[in-house]
């Protein structure tokens, strides 16, 4: 009995969609309540970000009508949970009866197949436009059990490896660029204090715009060492090591470490650009660099960190953007300067196993106009 459910054509076509779907082009399944006889497979890197394989019998445009209707709404919840705008899905119909006289291809969003038949997949048009290689990948020498025993095992081997990247990136490591510069941004305060020095240190050495565009250029990065007092370096050191030691274990060391000193850099230049003769002190627009880096990462993990990305960091970034504003004494602008520079540099930089080369030279063009932007902003036409 198993092995003649094993020879069911339809089972042959879903086995052999899924084995298609998921080691070729990386799909990923999704889990849904009460979704029956249907598969739901996603990879939002693609052009078709939604495949369904429904083998459920729609025998007329009533119940036609009611799965479109049930589609766009399990596709308006996977929206919201990845941040997408737009989400088109491709149904694979292996059981549609001809009573359905309604056009079947009416939303261009929701691409409906009907197939029957291997022969069926050969002829759809846009199953030869979206996935060209889709007929041929069909072909298989076993057959039988023996077809189900290399599809199985083949997904299951691509499941073990998918998951394998999964733990490298998201499995916890020690921060030690995280810890250095903490380290540094302590030293940068107890030592002045120890000596009697800190008044002296930060006048010399904080974000002070007159004397940075008087050439003391240093100043655009050794103010993000310094801090004002002890309640300003605690809660800078904590919130490094918070969100610092995520960054670094999700992107490495070295791009962690670019990260850092650029978004210090770009919330710097904004700084002078707004705020006057007024100098600044503090770590926190290179944390919010740290923050838009989060942001970008997140984005594309958006399947895994999508709740994490709406309950937590987007809030997160947004009340403290709006405390800055209604606080006296906080650099919203390096803030600001921060984050758009922690963005734009992880474009630059790229996630790994995710961004493309064309994705990241966008990102280098668009790194550089913004540094050049704020350096002509601060340094020239903000001293005139």
């Amino acid at each position: 009995m198993g092995e003649d459910m094993m020879l069911d054509e339809k089972n042959v076509i879903t086995m052999k969609l899924l084995h298609y779907f998921i080691t070729e082009k990386n799909y990923n399944p999704i889990v849904l309540q009460g979704v029956d006889n249907e598969i739901w497979l996603e990879n939002l890197d693609e052009n078709c970000k939604v495949i369904r394989i429904v083998s459920s019998y729609i025998h007329n445009d009533e119940q036609f009508d009611y799965d479109v209707f049930k589609t766009r709404r399990i596709v308006q919840k996977i929206k919201k949970k990845t941040f997408s705008f737009r989400i088109n899905v491709m149904s694979i119909f292996l059981d549609m009866g001809d009573n359905i006289t309604e056009d079947i291809n009416a939303d261009p969003n929701l691409m409906c197949i009907r197939v029957n038949d291997e022969e069926d997949i050969k002829k759809s048009q846009l199953i030869r436009q979206i996935f060209p290689d889709l007929s041929k990948k069909m072909v298989y020498n076993e057959e039988g059990v023996e077809l189900f025993m290399k599809i199985t095992g083949d997904i299951n081997q691509h499941n073990r490896e998918d998951a394998n990247r999964l733990e490298k990136v998201f499995k916890s490591k020690v921060p030690y660029v995280t810890y250095f510069f903490i380290v540094i941004n302590c030293i940068f305060f107890f030592v002045p204090l120890f000596l009697g020095q800190s008044d002296y240190m930060i006048e010399a050495l904080c974000v002070h715009g007159p004397s940075i565009r008087a050439g003391q250029y240093y100043r655009l990065l050794t103010g993000i060492l310094l801090h004002g007092n002890l309640l300003h370096l605690a809660f800078n050191s904590y919130s490094l090591y918070v969100i610092g030691s995520q960054i670094e274990s999700y992107l490495g060391k070295i791009k962690y470490f670019i990260i850092y000193l650029f978004s210090g850099l770009t919330g710097s230049l904004l700084s002078i650009t707004m705020s006057g003769g007024t100098g600044s002190v503090g770590a926190s627009g290179a944390i919010f660099g740290l923050l838009g880096a989060l942001l970008y990462f997140g984005y594309y993990y958006r399947v895994f960190l999508g709740n994490v990305l709406k309950s937590q960091i987007v809030p997160l970034i947004v009340f403290n953007l709006i405390y800055g504003f209604f606080t006296p004494g906080i650099d919203n602008f390096a803030h600001i300067g921060g984050l758009v520079g922690g963005v734009v540099i992880t474009m630059a930089l790229g996630v790994k196993d995710k961004s493309t080369k064309f994705e990241k030279t966008n990102g280098w063009i668009i790194a550089f106009v913004f540094l050049a932007f704020l350096s002509y902003m601060g340094l020239v036409l903000a001293g005139r």
